[in-house]
C-alpha cells in the first residue's frame, strides 16, 4: 500500500505545482496590471477609493482607531517583518515541519520584495489624513500582502477550513484597518491582497515535493519505521 501510495504522489505533486504556478502567476500578473492602470491613469484614486475613505471618516470611533492601530503594528516594522516570519517558522521547526518552515520564510521574503518593487515602480501618493507613520508607496499596501501571504502559506501547510477562514478574516480586518487610517486607498489592499497571495504560492511551488514529503511522515518519533 504503501508503495501504491508513493507512485501516485508523483502526479498529485505535480498537479499541484501546475496549478500553484499558474494560479499565483495570474494573481501576480493581476497585481502588476493593476498597479499598471493605477499609474497610467495619472488623474489620482479611483471614484471607489475616494468613496470608501470618505466612507470609513464617517465611521471615526476611538475602539476602530485602537484597533486599527494595533493591526498597524502587528502587521508591519520588526514585528510583521521579522518577529512573525521568524515566530512562525521557529514553530513549525518545533513540530518537525523543517521544511515547512523554510518554505513560509522565502514566502515572507518573496513578497516583501516583490512589494517593494512595485511601490518604488509607481510611486503612488497616499491618502492626505493618513493617521500613522509609512514608507514610500501606497500602492500596494505591504500590510495586506503580508497578511495575505500568512493566510495563504497556513492554508497550504495546515489544509484546513477553519485556518481558510482565520487566513481570510485576517486579510479583510487588515485591509479595513489600513484604509481606516487612511494609510492606503483600497485598491491598494486589493493589489496587496493579489501580490501577498500569489507570491505564497509561486514559492510553494518551489517547496512542493519536499514539502508533502515531509507531511507524509510521523511528527512523533516513536511511530517512525
Amino acid at each position: 500500500m504503501t508503495d501504491v501510495r508513493r507512485a501516485d504522489a508523483g502526479p498529485r505533486v505535480a498537479r499541484t505545482v501546475a496549478v500553484q504556478l499558474i494560479v499565483g502567476g495570474l494573481l501576480t500578473l493581476a497585481s502588476v496590471a493593476l498597479g499598471w492602470w493605477i499609474f497610467s491613469r495619472g488623474v489620482g484614486p479611483f471614484p471607489i477609493d475616494e468613496w470608501w475613505n470618505a466612507l470609513v471618516a464617517e465611521w471615526w470611533h476611538p475602539a476602530l482607531v485602537g484597533f486599527s492601530r494595533v493591526m498597524n503594528w502587528l502587521g508591519g516594522g520588526w514585528v510583521g517583518v521579522l518577529a512573525v516570519p521568524i515566530g512562525g517558522a521557529i514553530g513549525l521547526v518545533l513540530v518537525r515541519r523543517p521544511w515547512a518552515a523554510a518554505y513560509f520564510l522565502a514566502a515572507e521574503a518573496v513578497s516583501a520584495g516583490l512589494v517593494q518593487v512595485l511601490k518604488h515602480a509607481f510611486g503612488r501618493v497616499r491618502p492626505e489624513d493618513i493617521l500613522v507613520v509609512s514608507d514610500y508607496g501606497s500602492y500596494p499596501s505591504g500590510h495586506v500582502a503580508n497578511a495575505a501571504t500568512i493566510a495563504v502559506a497556513a492554508f497550504l501547510i495546515f489544509p484546513r477550513l477553519w485556518v481558510a477562514v482565520v487566513g481570510a478574516a485576517w486579510v479583510v480586518l487588515m485591509a479595513f484597518s489600513r484604509t481606516y487610517l487612511h494609510a492606503h486607498w483600497l485598491s491598494d489592499t486589493v493589489g496587496g491582497a493579489l501580490i501577498g497571495a500569489g507570491a505564497a504560492l509561486l514559492v510553494a511551488a518551489a517547496f512542493a515535493v519536499p514539502m508533502t514529503r515531509e507531511r507524509a511522515v510521523p511528527t512523533d518519533p516513536s511511530t517512525r519505521r
